[in-house]
């Protein structure tokens, strides 16, 4: 092969090569540069396009059937208790009242109020709390449009449980669930009655499960709100079992903080069935 000058020309098969090949890098650029605006075009079309509405079906954000379905077996307690100026004998003397300057009416009965839940709609038994009829001179249970007065079957203050009867007609029950199959992190909902507001539902999670302190049960730790009123009503699982019933709360600042307690189910269940003698059916295992 003799080599050439730069003046001197190539030879015509190198030009159709050279030719070729220009062509070749055309296409390819061209192509490029096509699917490059092609995939402009997808993207502006998709960040245009409007979302799902049944992305996420709204019948699996919510609780209403649930609620629905329970909220009949929980209902209000009225306690009508003995004030406790009346427990001095000094101060049924009208004359000692007057000199510690204590009103009259501080002797009347004093009526509180509570929630409780059926538990047996056959036989019309109803659990509360043993706080909400300590010292109960007669109570009275509310559900509907309905009021009626409540035998007292007994009570355990180291639980909390207190045990009630109603006429067993037209009665819904709420099945009592194993609180042992029970994990933090289990939605959970309260129904009680805060404050005398009336029926109230509170969502939440299960927050802990707290091991017993000073001889005391273990209890179930929720953030669901939980008020004054809500003593003795539910904590429901998603499956429509009761796995405990609310107890106190913990509020440094006299308000709800977010931590409720409540006892157990399995808790409730054996204090329950002891004082009443009876087997309470059970919930799904």
């Amino acid at each position: 092969m003799n080599p050439r000058g730069p003046g001197s020309r190539l030879p015509r098969s190198w030009l159709a090569m050279l030719a070729a090949t220009g062509l070749a890098s055309g296409l390819a650029g061209g192509s490029a540069v096509a699917w490059l605006e092609a995939g402009r075009e997808k993207a502006t079309v998709a960040a245009s396009s409007p979302i799902a509405t049944d992305a996420v079906p709204l019948n699996r954000l919510t609780v209403a059937p649930l609620v629905e379905r329970l909220a009949p077996a929980v209902v209000n307690v009225a306690v009508l208790q003995a004030s406790p100026y009346a427990q001095n004998p000094l101060l049924r003397d009208p004359y000692y009242r007057f000199f510690l300057g204590v009103p009259d009416e501080a002797l009347a009965p004093r009526i509180s109020a509570g929630s409780g839940f059926v538990v047996d709609a056959t036989r019309g038994l109803v659990v509360t709390n043993h706080h909400v009829v300590e010292n109960a001179r007669t109570i009275a249970v509310g559900f509907g449009n309905r009021q009626v007065e409540a035998e007292f079957l007994g009570s355990d203050p180291n639980t909390d449980i207190a045990v009630l009867r109603i006429p067993a007609r037209g009665l819904k029950q709420i099945p009592l669930g194993d609180s042992d199959r029970t994990h933090v992190g289990d939605y959970v909902v309260a129904i009680g009655n805060p404050f005398q507001v009336g029926q109230t539902v509170t969502a939440g999670i299960v927050s802990a499960l707290r091991a017993p302190s000073e001889g005391g049960p273990r209890y179930v730790q929720t953030d669901a709100p939980i008020n004054p009123g809500n003593s003795g009503g539910p904590l429901i699982n998603m499956r429509g079992e009761a796995i405990g019933v609310n107890s106190a709360i913990i509020a440094p600042s006299g308000g709800n903080v977010g931590i409720g307690l409540a006892v157990p189910s399995r808790v409730a269940r054996q204090v329950i069935e002891q004082i009443s003698g009876i087997e309470l059916p059970r919930g799904e295992r």
